[in-house]
């Protein structure tokens, strides 16, 4: 990075098998999956009925009391990154305004915010319901929808489902008054919102930011569109658990999870200051593109070889200096065999003997939510020097040759890679370093 060192100091996870930084690792390390048959709305006419779902969950406990009744106006994206913020500053030991604004420690002024989020979120419960009110004969009918359906609908319908309202609620609840940004690259937005608001700590433009990302693509919408696509698995609806694959000889496609995670990122002299306690520090940051993506029929990893040869550059390492790749791991045959190639691509013959892990066996795919899943838990691997197991790895398919495992392994390193992309052609990559 630049003159400007920058610090992982503070965590938020909120993911199907476990919310917490602290239980989201016991989880991994126990290799417990958050995959189900999904109870959220009736599955049974769907090809795929199983999904990596949020029970219980509510932001209203992450909330000050007195912005409990915005939770009503919160998408499910929006209050999973709501919810991932203030664990991520409670872990990270700095107070804002959302934890206790008369004992605040940050300059609202130098504290900045930036999320990855879905395009616009596909819950489309309350326009369905509108849209059933302008149905005349069978048929929608434009002119009672101009003229009275549309009406149907709450003031602020829309101020639900916009993606930059996840940051929109961040920086109100925790008064961050620095550079507040959305970015919507799919898969990718995770790993890029943190790589760029590093950036932006090193060049000065702030001392703390708050970065991640957040989706729930878990409803009737956003299935469907996943379907459409031929993406999803449709074998494991008797074996939820163990249905997603990643880099497995049995992979039969994705499963549609929904979660995200958020990580403070400081200034290395600030944290040190304060006696923080330092995850891990960014040490490179890689992005691509491959428009080749735009075409979904014929997978691509994103440019996501570029990415890592950049990140690994600015990092300035050599590949062998890697404890560990966490690959993204769609669990789609034609998008892991792509990944696969990327990353050999990058690092060489070297890739196959790095030990590497895949989140998406225990989480699903969370889509914006996912990089920053990732990042979290590379930070957490270097923290505790341990490589977790891939859930539900077995044997390799035939192409692929990352060093995966079916149980943790020790690590002995300080450098770890952390790379996504998504299917539109974005990739983002991340390399942290163990701090000393």
């Amino acid at each position: 990075m630049a003159d400007r060192r920058v610090a992982i100091t503070g965590l938020g996870v909120v993911a199907p098998n476990a919310c917490g930084a602290a239980a989201f690792w016991d989880k991994l390390i126990e290799g417990q999956s958050g995959i189900d048959r999904i109870s959220a709305f009736d599955p049974t006419n769907f090809p795929c009925r199983i999904g990596g779902e949020l029970r219980d969950f509510s932001a209203r406990g992450y909330v000050p009391r007195d912005y409990r009744k915005a939770v009503k106006v919160m998408a499910r994206d929006i209050e999973i990154a709501v919810a991932a913020a203030d664990m991520a500053f409670r872990d990270s030991g700095i107070v804002t305004k959302g934890i206790d604004p008369a004992a605040t420690t940050i300059d609202s002024r130098r504290l900045g915010c930036n999320i990855g989020a879905g395009l616009i979120c596909s819950d489309l419960n309350e326009l369905g319901a509108a849209v059933n009110t302008a149905v005349v004969g069978g048929k929608f009918d434009l002119k009672t929808w101009g003229s009275s359906g549309m009406t149907n609908l709450t003031p602020l319908w829309l101020l639900k489902y916009l993606p930059n309202m996840l940051s929109c609620h961040v920086t109100i609840i925790h008064g961050a008054e620095g550079p507040s940004n959305t970015i919507t690259c799919g898969d990718a937005s995770g790993h890029l919102a943190i790589g760029e608001a590093a950036r932006l700590i090193a060049r000065g433009g702030a001392d703390v930011v708050i970065a991640g990302g957040a989706e729930s693509k878990l409803n009737p919408m956003g299935m469907l569109r996943q379907q459409l696509l031929k993406r999803l698995c449709t074998t494991g609806n008797d074996s939820p658990t163990s249905a997603c694959r990643p880099f497995d000889a049995g992979h039969a496609g994705a499963v549609v999870g929904e979660g995200g995670g958020l990580v403070i990122l400081e200034e290395m002299s600030r944290a040190k200051a304060r006696g923080a306690r330092i995850y891990a520090e960014i040490a490179g940051f890689g992005a691509a593109c491959d428009p080749c993506g735009l075409d979904v029929m014929n997978p691509t990893a994103g440019g996501l070889e570029n990415a890592a040869a950049k990140a690994v550059a600015q990092a300035g390492i050599d590949a062998s200096e890697l404890g560990m790749i966490l690959a993204h791991g769609t669990a789609v045959p034609g998008e892991d065999d792509c990944e696969c190639a990327a990353w050999k691509a990058a690092l060489g013959e070297k890739a196959p003997s790095i030990p590497a892990f895949a989140l998406t066996g225990a989480t699903g795919s969370l889509f914006a939510g996912a990089g920053a899943m990732e990042v979290v838990a590379a930070a957490l691997a270097l923290h505790n020097q341990v490589v977790p197991q891939t859930v539900n790895f077995a044997s390799l398919a035939e192409g692929c040759s990352l060093n995966l495992s079916a149980r943790p392994r020790p690590m002995n390193a300080d450098y770890v890679i952390s790379g996504s992309f998504g299917i539109g052609g974005q990739s983002g990559v991340l390399v942290l370093r163990k701090c000393k």
